[in-house]
């Protein structure tokens, strides 16, 4: 650990002093050369996470692409931004005249990467690129349930120009290499995707010594569907809400894990979503054909199959799933619809990382941003109406950092975060650049 970090240390006068040109230069290579060793990549993140083939082919590598291929565009974005000259009174530190004035971003020296199991690539890349592209230097470490496709990056680094001592990687399953890592007195800046009760220890750690943060942590999204909701709105709803069931396993801090139907709608939605669970084919996940794989592990699936468990126990309905499918050796869980649960049960409020969705009514707008903020998270939410102008108006009533509306698909180009204990800051686009950096003003006599 110490050697990866003295090492991304000395690297860095080198590369944060290198012309933005040279620095675009290496991350547009890096993703060519990611995109050459996609046909060896795709096995490899797929045997390591157990997506399905087509998460892994279309959501596994191509996003790694395109996120050194966008930051390659962001490392030419201008990093100073001036302010107008203003006139200013002598005081007794200096004398008057007109001041002018820039705030320029800086990069912040050695950036620890530490990412989530299940994307590990992409979600390596959307730490990785940018901040390259500010100039900064990192220590990478990968979940430990997935480290071989990040410490392929490496190598494609080096290739790429990377001088040496940029671009490290540490690998470790016990709690206490992530710990040295954010500890490190070498590390400047930590960025985190993962669970908040992990995000809540590291926060504590790096504020020992002020290090900077940025923390993208656990999410319990909430599909709000309204009254007013036709038959669109309500098809756009049940796709989304779907999705997690049928997108990695629910594997994902921004699936609709709860879906807030409005009670006349509630018995329709609820048939809609079962028909939908009821289609997916379960199965190998190197078949193309697979829609639902296996989770991570073994302790993944105990842990959903013990929140479906305890809602059944508190009574709530289970309309479909609920149990392991039958004859599918692996670390499988039925997708599993839970009808009629309390907005205070734990299957409501905690995030499962699984197959399952809860679904819950209401009566009035009021009571479904009640429900939807009842949780400690607040990452991303959804409102699915026929009139998008309720729908935005209902959004800025959530306490959440993203809100789809009449959508699940995302925007590369907005912030990404979370509100509550979802995460602290913000990075996607140009936005990445600036959590990657830090503000240095500069003052002259014009």
């Amino acid at each position: 650990m110490d050697a990866a970090v003295r090492a991304a240390r000395a690297a860095y006068d080198g590369w944060s002093r290198t012309a933005p040109r040279e620095r675009a230069a290496v991350l547009d290579r890096v993703a060519d050369l990611l995109a050459e060793h996609t046909p060896d990549l795709v096995p490899l993140v797929q045997a390591e996470t157990g997506a399905t083939l087509r998460v892994t082919s279309s959501l596994q590598v191509p996003p790694a692409i395109d996120r050194f291929r966008r930051y390659a565009r962001g490392a030419l974005e201008p990093d100073t931004v001036p302010l107008a000259p203003l006139p200013m009174a002598a005081t007794p530190l200096a004398p008057g005249g007109l001041i002018g004035a820039a705030a320029v971003r800086r990069p912040l020296g050695v950036v620890a990467c530490i990412t989530s199991y299940n994307f590990p690539l992409t979600n390596l890349a959307g730490k990785v690129a940018p901040a390259l592209a500010m100039g900064n230097t990192v220590v990478a470490k990968p979940a430990p349930q997935d480290p071989l496709c990040c410490l392929e990056l490496g190598p494609l680094l080096k290739e790429a120009g990377l001088p040496d001592g940029a671009f490290n990687v540490v690998t470790g399953s016990r709690a206490a290499a992530g710990e040295a890592l954010v500890a490190h007195p070498g590390v400047d800046m930590v960025s985190f995707t993962g669970s908040t009760a992990v995000g809540k220890k590291i926060a504590e750690s790096a504020g020992r010594s002020m290090k900077r943060t940025l923390m993208e942590l656990g999410g319990k999204g909430a599909a709000i569907v309204l009254g007013d909701a036709d038959e669109r709105a309500i098809a756009s709803a049940v796709g989304a809400v779907g999705s997690t069931f049928s997108f990695h396993s629910g594997q994902i801090c921004t699936a609709p894990t709860r879906v807030l139907v409005h009670r006349s709608l509630y018995e329709k939605v609820i048939a809609a979503l079962t028909h939908y669970a009821e289609s997916l084919k379960i199965g190998d996940p190197v078949d193309n054909s697979t829609i639902v794989g296996p989770l991570i592990s073994a302790a993944q699936r105990d842990r959903v199959e013990a929140y479906v468990s305890g809602a059944r126990d508190q009574g709530a309905r289970i309309v479909v799933g609920g149990e392991r499918p039958a004859h599918k050796p692996g670390f499988y869980v039925a997708p599993t619809l839970i009808a009629d649960a309390d907005p205070a049960m734990t299957v409501a409020r905690e995030e499962l990382f699984g197959p399952v969705v809860v679904a819950l009514p209401f009566d009035d707008e009021d009571e479904a941003v009640r429900i939807a903020d009842a949780t400690p998270y607040g990452l991303y939410d959804y409102v699915f109406s026929a009139d998008p102008g309720r729908a935005w108006t209902l959004a800025a009533r959530l306490r959440s950092g993203n809100v789809g509306i009449n959508t699940a698909q995302r925007h590369p180009e907005t912030p990404f975060g979370g509100f509550k204990e979802s995460g602290v800051g913000r990075d996607g686009g140009s936005f990445g650049l600036h959590a990657y950096s830090e503000l240095q003003s500069l003052v002259w006599v014009s």
